[in-house]
C-alpha cells in the first residue's frame, strides 16, 4: 500500500471513530439538557400544599360547629387553625402522604459510561468506550404492597392529627369553663363583700350607740378582708388560666378572653353501650390503631415477597474503532470497527433464609403490637366513659341539691336573721353566720355547674361526638 493509501485508511478510521461517538454524545447531551431545564421545587409551593384541614372536619370540627357560645366557638376555631402542635402533626401527616407516590415508583435507572484509556484490542478493532443503561424491576406485587403500606401509614398519621385536635379542644373547653367558674365566683364574692360592708356599717352604728358589741364589728371587718384576699387570689388564677388558653391558640398570654358564662346543660339520660359504640366509631385513636394493624398485615405480605428475586435488565453499547495497525490496514477484517450491542438480565438470589425469616417474624410481632395497642385504647375509652357516667349524675344531683334546696334554705335563714337583727333578738354575728352559709351554698352551686359542664365536655371528647347524638331515653346504665 502506498503512503497515500495508508493516510487514506487512517482518515477513514478517524472519521469512523468520530461517527461512533456522535450518537452517545448526543444522548448524553439530551439527558443533561433535560436535567438542567427541569423546573426547581420551590419551598413556597410545598408550603402551599401543606395547608391545615378545615376546622369543621372530623369529630372535633363537628363539636366546634355545634357550639352555641359564639365566643367559645371563636376560641376553638382559632385553636384548630393556629395551634403549633396541630400544625406540626398536620405537616407530618402531609409528609407521610407523599411517601406512597415515592415507594410505588421504580428505582432510578442506572447509566454507566466506561472509557478505555488502554483500549483492549479485538479482531475487529480496539474497544474505545462502553455505554450501558439498566433498570431494576422488583418482583410482581412488591411495589403495590409498598404503596399500600405507605398509604396506611398516611391514614394513621391523619388520624393522629384529629386525635390531637379533639384532645386540645376538650382541654380548651375545660379551661373556658374553669374561667367561667372563677368569673361567677368573683360575682358571688363581690356581692358578699357588699353585704358584709352593709352589715359592718350597721354593727358600728349599734356599737357606737352602746347596743352592739365591738367583737361583731371586728369579725365583720375580718371577713371583708378575707373576701378581698379571695378576690386577689381569683385574679391570679384567672390570669394563669387565660394565659394557658391563649397558648393553645398561639396568641399572646395577655390577650383578653370574653367574659365566659358557664353553659347550662339539662339532665341527661345516657346509655353506656350507645356511648361505647359511638366512641368506637368516632374516636380517631381507633382509626389510627386500625390503620397500624392493616399496615402490619401489608408488611407481612411484603416480607413474604422478599423470598422472590428482583430482576435487573440492562442494555450496553460498546464503541469499537477500526484497525489502525499495518496488518489491519492492509487487510481489514470483516466487520472492521463494528460496534457491540449487549443485553443483560440480572437476578438477586434470596438465599439467606435466616434473614428472610427474621423479616417475616418482625412483621408478625408488629401485628401483635398493633392489636395490643388497639386493645389498650379501647380499655382506656371504656374506663373514661365509665368514670364520667358515674360522675355526671352525681354532679347533677349535687347541683340540684345546691340550687334547689340548700340555696332556698340559706336565703330563708338569712332573711330570718335579718328580721331578728332588726327586732333586736339576733346579733350581727348571727347575720354573719347566715351570710357565710349563703356564700358557701352559692359557691358550691357555681362549682357544681362548672363541674357538670366540664364532665360533659370530657364525655364528648371521650366518645368523639356530641353527647346529644348519643342521648337515649332511659336511665344511665
Amino acid at each position: 500500500m502506498t503512503h497515500g493509501g495508508f493516510r487514506h485508511g487512517r482518515a477513514l478510521s478517524s472519521r469512523r471513530h468520530r461517527d461512533n461517538w456522535s450518537w452517545p454524545v448526543a444522548v448524553l447531551g439530551s439527558i443533561l439538557m433535560m436535567a438542567t431545564t427541569l423546573p426547581p421545587c420551590r419551598a413556597g409551593e410545598a408550603a402551599t400544599a401543606a395547608t391545615p384541614p378545615a376546622v369543621n372536619e372530623g369529630p372535633s370540627g363537628r363539636i366546634v360547629a355545634a357550639e352555641s357560645n359564639t365566643s367559645l366557638r371563636q376560641i376553638l376555631e382559632d385553636l384548630l387553625a393556629r395551634n403549633p402542635a396541630i400544625a406540626s402533626a398536620n405537616a407530618q401527616a402531609l409528609a407521610d402522604a407523599e411517601k406512597a407516590s415515592q415507594v410505588k415508583a421504580l428505582p432510578d435507572p442506572l447509566l454507566n459510561v466506561t472509557a478505555f484509556p488502554l483500549s483492549p484490542e479485538t479482531r475487529v478493532g480496539p474497544q474505545q468506550a462502553m455505554f450501558g443503561v439498566s433498570q431494576k424491576f422488583p418482583w410482581f406485587g412488591k411495589l403495590k404492597l409498598r404503596e399500600k403500606a405507605a398509604s396506611e401509614d398516611a391514614m394513621a398519621a391523619r388520624a393522629l392529627v384529629e386525635a390531637k385536635r379533639l384532645s386540645l379542644i376538650t382541654e380548651a373547653r375545660r379551661l373556658y369553663d374553669e374561667i367561667g367558674f372563677l368569673t361567677a365566683y368573683e360575682r358571688v364574692l363581690r356581692s358578699d363583700r357588699d353585704v358584709l360592708s352593709h352589715y359592718e356599717e350597721l354593727a358600728r352604728t349599734r356599737y357606737a350607740s352602746g347596743v352592739g358589741l365591738e367583737q361583731a364589728v371586728v369579725k365583720l371587718q375580718a371577713e371583708i378582708t378575707r373576701d378581698e384576699t379571695r378576690l386577689l387570689d381569683l385574679a391570679r388564677q384567672r390570669a394563669t388560666l387565660v394565659s394557658t388558653l391563649n397558648s393553645l391558640r398561639d396568641m399572646p398570654s395577655e390577650t383578653p378572653i370574653p367574659t365566659p358564662e358557664i353553659p347550662i346543660y339539662p339532665q341527661l339520660s345516657l346509655n353506656v353501650e350507645d356511648l361505647k359504640q359511638t366512641a368506637l366509631a368516632s374516636r380517631p385513636e381507633i382509626a389510627e390503631a386500625d390503620a397500624r394493624i392493616e399496615r402490619a398485615k401489608t408488611m407481612f405480605d411484603l416480607a413474604g415477597k422478599d423470598y422472590d428475586p428482583d430482576v435487573t435488565f440492562g442494555l450496553s453499547y460498546t464503541l469499537v474503532g477500526g484497525r489502525t495497525d499495518a496488518a489491519g490496514l492492509a487487510m481489514p477484517p470483516p466487520d472492521n470497527g463494528k460496534n457491540i450491542l449487549g443485553i443483560s438480565a440480572t437476578f438477586n438470589l434470596p438465599v439467606w433464609k435466616e434473614k428472610l425469616g427474621a423479616g417475616v417474624e418482625e412483621t408478625v410481632q408488629r401485628q401483635l403490637a398493633a392489636r395490643s395497642a388497639k386493645r389498650s385504647i379501647v380499655t382506656a375509652i371504656d374506663r373514661d366513659i365509665g368514670d364520667l357516667l358515674q360522675r355526671i349524675p352525681l354532679t347533677w344531683d349535687q347541683l340540684h341539691l345546691f340550687a334547689d334546696v340548700l340555696a332556698v334554705q340559706a336565703e330563708e335563714s338569712l332573711r330570718s336573721a335579718e328580721a331578728g337583727y332588726a327586732a333586736g333578738t339576733h346579733s350581727a354575728l348571727d347575720l354573719l353566720d347566715a351570710e357565710r352559709v349563703l356564700l358557701d351554698v352559692r359557691t358550691g352551686t357555681e362549682r357544681a355547674r362548672a363541674d357538670y359542664a366540664i364532665a360533659i365536655a370530657r364525655l364528648e371528647g371521650a366518645i368523639g361526638a356530641l353527647v346529644a347524638e348519643s342521648v337515649k331515653k332511659g336511665e344511665v346504665k
